[in-house]
């Protein structure tokens, strides 16, 4: 078998030109990869995620913080309306919420407060908790209408928004709002959460 010498010079010219073409593509690629953003699965889900919860705060007048759990947040709406109409801040209420039911609008306390914002009622457990004067939250709503989560946080929200213009101060509401042997060790709590998930 004779090879042509015309023929094996193509060959490897050819073959060369491909090689380097291989390499100058290979190189390419590798110096965009140098250049480009470190981004993790995780970091491109989180980033994602947090887009599409701004647009959504955006687009459906959502005033409370992203920050905040989708378990708080899915109650955007009436938050937001119930700050407005008591004239308080919406993540004070978000954190005030996450603080006492995790956003759990069925939660119900071991001293008998129910719902999201944990409002003491007048039936149940509750009832058996005395004041000098009598049953202490007697003209509170029932456990039934504290269960319906917009009656609860503008219960709530109401309550905190009266405390607030009674004692002229927000630690001192958040004291008397929680529950009563804990000192400011509540109020503590929900103004760390407000300053850590409020904006």
């Amino acid at each position: 078998m004779m090879f042509h010498p015309g023929l094996v010079f193509r060959g490897l010219l050819f073959g060369c030109v491909v090689l380097i073409a291989l390499a100058s593509l290979a190189t390419a690629n590798a110096t965009l990869a140098a250049q480009a953003p470190e981004v993790s699965l995780s970091t491109a889900v989180q980033t994602k995620s947090e887009t599409t919860e701004m647009a959504a705060t955006n687009l459906d007048g959502c005033t409370i913080s992203p920050k905040f759990p989708p378990k708080v947040r899915r109650w955007c709406s009436l938050i937001t309306r119930v700050a407005e109409k008591h004239d308080l801040p919406p993540d004070l209420i978000a954190a005030l919420i996450w603080q006492e039911s995790g956003g759990n609008p069925a939660a119900y306390s071991r001293s008998g407060a129910v719902g999201l914002m944990q409002v003491m009622p007048r039936d149940g457990i509750a009832a058996r908790f005395n004041c000098p004067n009598g049953p202490c939250f007697a003209k509170r709503p029932t456990i039934k209408q504290l269960k319906d989560p917009e009656f609860n946080l503008e219960y709530g929200a109401r309550m905190l928004a009266r405390l607030l213009a009674q004692r002229g101060d927000l630690r001192e509401a958040l004291k008397a709002y929680g529950p009563m042997d804990v000192g400011y060790t509540y109020a503590d709590k929900v103004l760390t959460l407000y300053q850590q998930y409020g904006e």
